[in-house]
């Protein structure tokens, strides 16, 4: 039985500080902090939301644009890694929001759970949904994924500047209009690592960037190789002896913390990919100069990120390497539109990944491209760590779903925050009522209870 995303629809903070003022405030180079990052804009949360109300937003929007009632949804997933609360689901907290507009118990019969891997975990989730559609075990009903996050930093932190909020929804079914995925080549990676993460009671995240970037990357590459063996196993692709996996993916779309780690990601999966192929040569030829080399070649993360010498060689065979003409072609036909929403909004954690693919579709057909029967293939992670790599193919329906995408209408009217304001949000100095922000058609956190027997239970409502 097929299994595929059907529509998607995003819902996005209209608040945001810009990455010149940013800038501005840190001391740092507007240009390179956007050169250098892709940042143009980070989407930040009012005082009256948090990831639950942004999913709940997010899932309305599918539901009416799709014109659904709750017996038509089988199955409710949220996937995020701003939870706040250890022991209630946060899909829980999104039913009860949409049972406000729907009426109370009409989503009694929904199972869900929320999933937690850093930002691999809506990968997860979209591949357990999958899984319970080929079963046969949906009956007819959809099922809704949300990646719902909030990317926040300490202030004065280097990762300050990747910051970012919002949630994306995905609309599961067996009839997908827009995207069926390939079935049995979803391929993972796993590690016990500590390259990102945010121990009980602390807000922030701790982050070993260099490390966590370059552990990324070889979680990637790893869950890549897997879905190769997969892929020619099943027959599903045959390579020939000059091509590479990556030559049989029309779209590649890249988990993104920050918009230009996608083209360093897709870099690094290139020359791993091309380095055994008869291309190679040329590629070196034209660079200049030969690929460095750790001094240990199976050492560590740790050691190769000690190797000075190396690092700085390597840094520079990237820079060559991505100018080549070769490379380029690959970029800008196969990631460089996935890279344009996230410049725009940041990092949305779990959400980022989908974000990128709902990008790559609205500015791919804006081109005239005819997207039906094009391979997408997406290469996930998270910290902790997990990789996941999969793919699918866009539905002649696409056109139905994709026509009618324009980013900057779905996020509405934004508001560009002053620097004061920025730090009053970002230090939690507001209360629900000082939302900066008057809400409509949309749910609100309106009260987070503090009393001992009622503490933490949070009130939502569907502002008219």
């Amino acid at each position: 039985m097929a299994a595929g995303i059907d529509d998607i629809a995003i819902y996005i903070p209209r608040l945001y500080i810009d990455a010149a003022d940013f800038a501005r405030a840190r001391g740092l180079d507007p240009i390179k902090l956007q050169k250098g990052l892709g940042v143009s804009q980070m989407a930040i949360v009012d005082a009256n939301q948090d990831p639950a109300c942004l999913a709940a937003n997010a899932c309305l929007t599918i539901m009416q644009k799709n014109k659904l009632s709750p017996d038509d949804i089988g199955r409710l997933y949220v996937s995020t890694e701003s939870a706040f609360d250890e022991s209630k689901a946060m899909n829980s907290y999104v039913i009860g929001m949409l049972e406000q507009v729907y009426g109370q118990g009409a989503f009694e019969h929904c199972g869900g759970v929320e999933t937690k891997f850093a930002c691999v975990s809506g990968s997860y989730a979209l591949y357990d949904n999958a899984n319970w559609i080929r079963a046969g075990e949906a009956e007819g009903k959809h099922a809704l994924v949300v990646v719902s996050d909030i990317a926040k930093y300490d202030m004065g932190s280097s990762g300050e500047m990747t910051q970012g909020a919002g949630s994306v929804v995905m609309l599961l079914n067996d009839e997908p209009r827009l995207l069926e995925f390939d079935p049995k080549v979803t391929a993972t990676s796993i590690k016990d690592e500590y390259d990102f993460y945010r121990p009980f009671g602390k807000e922030t995240p701790i982050v070993h960037g260099q490390y966590s970037n370059l552990l990324y990357m070889i979680q990637v590459r790893k869950a890549l190789e897997a879905y190769k063996k997969k892929v020619i196993s099943s027959g599903l692709i045959r390579l020939k002896p000059d091509e590479t996996i990556l030559d049989h993916m029309d779209y590649i779309n890249m988990h993104l913390p920050y918009s230009n780690m996608g083209k360093k990601a897709l870099a690094y999966l290139v020359r791993h990919e091309w380095r055994q192929l008869p291309r190679w040569k040329k590629i070196l030829e034209a660079i200049g100069m030969d690929e460095p080399r750790p001094k240990d070649p199976r050492g560590t993360i740790e050691s190769v990120l000690a190797d000075d010498e190396f690092m700085e060689k390597d840094h520079e065979f990237t820079k060559m390497f991505t100018k080549t003409k070769e490379y380029q072609e690959v970029y800008e036909s196969k990631l460089s539109s996935s890279l344009i929403a996230s410049s725009m909004i940041g990092n949305l954690y779990t959400a980022s990944l989908y974000l990128g693919f709902r990008s790559s579709l609205e500015f791919e057909y804006q081109k005239g491209i005819d997207l039906a029967g094009k391979r997408v293939g997406f290469g996930s992670y998270g910290s902790g760590s997990s990789a996941m790599v999969f793919s699918g193919v866009i539905q002649p329906e696409y056109e139905q779903i994709v026509k009618n995408m324009n980013l900057e209408v779905e996020i509405g009217e934004r508001r560009r925050l002053t620097w004061k304001e920025y730090e009053e949000l970002h230090e939690n100095k507001l209360s629900p009522e000082e939302s900066m922000l008057h809400a409509k058609k949309e749910f609100v956190l309106v009260d987070v209870q503090t009393k001992t027997e009622t503490r933490g239970e949070r009130r939502y409502v569907f502002n008219e």
